[in-house]
């Protein structure tokens, strides 16, 4: 219940500032954007989201450049922060946020089980944050949409 809150209060701070949000999803496989259409009125926010499960998908659809992969993986602050930016002008919203990362149960790219990296994008600015859990892999899913939903928040009332 704690979650559709968050989802409904942050739906409200979008609706009271006139904006749209998006979402590049790749572990949390569009649970963000699930739980802000969970908000009754969410249509007048949310435009949608791409789920760019597989790495090829980071690049064709979210517009990933494919150089930032190869250098530093999809596991990274730099993944993520051009999800964020990237997949903010393919929607062309005004929020984006990404969510990219192993949430295991085996290391990835040599990156351990329960490292994340999530990012908030405008057209100015990124905010990108590091999660590493020993949580389960749902419930590492389930914290990640939630935190984030907390950070938007927080980005927003700045």
């Amino acid at each position: 219940m704690e979650q559709v809150t968050t989802a409904a209060s942050f739906v409200a701070l979008l609706k009271e500032k006139k904006l749209t949000i998006g979402s590049c999803e790749s572990f949390t496989a569009g649970a963000f954007c699930a739980a802000i259409a969970d908000v009754a009125g969410a249509s007048a926010v949310l435009k949608g989201g791409l789920v760019t499960y597989a790495t090829q998908e980071k690049i064709a659809l979210a517009h990933v450049d494919a150089k930032i992969i190869e250098t530093y993986g999809v596991v990274s602050e730099e993944c993520a922060i051009a999800m964020a930016r990237s997949a903010r002008a393919v929607l062309d919203v005004d929020l984006c946020i990404s969510f990219t990362g192993n949430a295991g149960p085996d290391a990835w790219e040599g990156k351990p089980a329960g490292l994340v990296y999530c990012a908030i994008a405008d057209i100015q600015h990124v905010q990108v944050f590091a999660l590493h859990s020993k949580l389960t892999r749902n419930e590492l899913r389930a914290y990640a949409v939630q935190f984030m939903m907390e950070k938007a928040v927080a980005f927003l009332s700045e």
